[in-house]
């Protein structure tokens, strides 16, 4: 059994949409364990959809930029839609300053948006056996 590394990115599986959230601590040798887990994530599992939240990432560098763009290369290759949601102004300007253009990549204001775009939608009832906040 290979031992996870230190800031492993944690990609969860709701139906055939993976939902993974990128940290600033993510450095050159966790975007590439990240990258390579997510591609092998959406081809075993048939993945359809996949939503890449950024919305913890206060910066970027050019090295993650480029994995990130490359991940939803791969990924729409293997047939999975991706959106990146809930990009802050200050990693949209380093993007743009750097020159790199995340062509082809969806964007979500959040992530509750990119999960809509996915085809997910918010219950309005709560689950079956759930306290109902609004009759007390």
């Amino acid at each position: 059994m290979t031992a996870r590394p230190a800031f492993a990115v944690p990609i969860l599986r709701l139906g055939n949409v993976l939902v993974t959230s990128l940290l600033n601590e993510l450095d050159d040798k966790g975007a590439v364990a990240f990258s390579q887990e997510l591609t092998e994530r959406i081809a075993g599992e048939g993945a359809r959809g996949v939503l890449i939240d950024i919305s913890r990432l206060e910066i970027i560098d050019s090295f993650v930029a480029r994995t990130l763009m490359e991940v939803t290369t791969m990924a729409r290759l293997l047939g999975a839609r991706v959106i990146v949601a809930g990009m802050r102004p200050p990693v949209a300007i380093t993007l743009v300053e750097l020159g790199l253009e995340l062509d082809g990549v969806e964007t979500a204001v959040h992530a509750e948006q990119g999960m809509t775009a996915l085809g997910w939608h918010q219950s309005q009832q709560p689950p079956k056996g759930a306290l109902d906040a609004t009759a007390q």
